[in-house]
Parts: C-alpha cells; sequence; structure tokens
C-alpha cells in the first residue's frame, strides 16, 4: 500500500474515486474532459480551487472533504463502523423512503389485519350458535 503525502490532491482524488467504484472514464465524461485529463489532474499535487469544487461535486464529496481525506481515517471509520460488508455507511447513506411512512403503512396493515381477524372471530362464533340451536 503506497502513503498519500497529506497534499497530494490528485492521489486523493483518484483514491476517492476508486472507493467510490467510479473510473476515470466516468469522472472524465460527467466533468465534460478526456481520460488523459483526468489521469493528469490525478498525477497533479495540487489543483485550482474551481475544478476541485467541480471535482468533489461529481464524487459526491465536498472541496473540504478531498482536501482532508486521509486513507489511514476510512480504514479507521470502515473498522469501527461498517459490521456488515455493505460499504454504503461510508458515503452517508440515505434512504430513497421517508422511514415514518413505512411506520404508518405498517400501522395500517397490522389494523386490517386484525380487523380480519376479529371478523373471522365473529363468523365462528356465529357459525357455533347456529350449530347449539339446530341440537
Amino acid at each position: 500500500m503506497t502513503t498519500t503525502k497529506p497534499n497530494h490532491i490528485g492521489r486523493k482524488i483518484a483514491r476517492i474515486r476508486e472507493l467510490r467504484g467510479m473510473k476515470q472514464e466516468a469522472l472524465a465524461h460527467e466533468l465534460g474532459i478526456s481520460q488523459q485529463s483526468v489521469s493528469h489532474m490525478e498525477q497533479s499535487e495540487s489543483l485550482e480551487d474551481s475544478k476541485l469544487e467541480e471535482v468533489a461535486k461529481v464524487l459526491g464529496v465536498t472541496k473540504e472533504g478531498i482536501e482532508n481525506f486521509s486513507e489511514e481515517a476510512v480504514f479507521n471509520i470502515i473498522g469501527n463502523t461498517v459490521t456488515n460488508h455493505d460499504n454504503s455507511s461510508l458515503f452517508a447513506y440515505q434512504p430513497t423512503f421517508n422511514p415514518l411512512d413505512k411506520l404508518i403503512e405498517a400501522y395500517e396493515e397490522n389494523k386490517k389485519l386484525y380487523e380480519r381477524l376479529v371478523q373471522a372471530e365473529k363468523d365462528k362464533v356465529s357459525y357455533l350458535e347456529e350449530l347449539l340451536t339446530k341440537m
């Protein structure tokens, strides 16, 4: 494993891109530049702020997130927080549904099940009463 120089922006961009599972071609496409330009950028020790902002936006992180990126910190985060084999917690996963809506749905479903159960019990009682009156 190579250690990243604390100030080598290009290597930090490359590692974040790799952690995202993104190829240079995809980053180049999103930035509207060539793959060779991305390669050159990833070899650069520094980058102008406006370009860094663009790259950060495409990678889904902040400019400061790139500047402060540390491989050791990522491994510490993984070691301390990931208990399954899913790295989504690294990238601030946000569910696409509202948990409150799901809770209300579950409540409504339970209510319907309870009403059907009560109706089944009422039907059973009336059937048994019918049997008793026929005897």
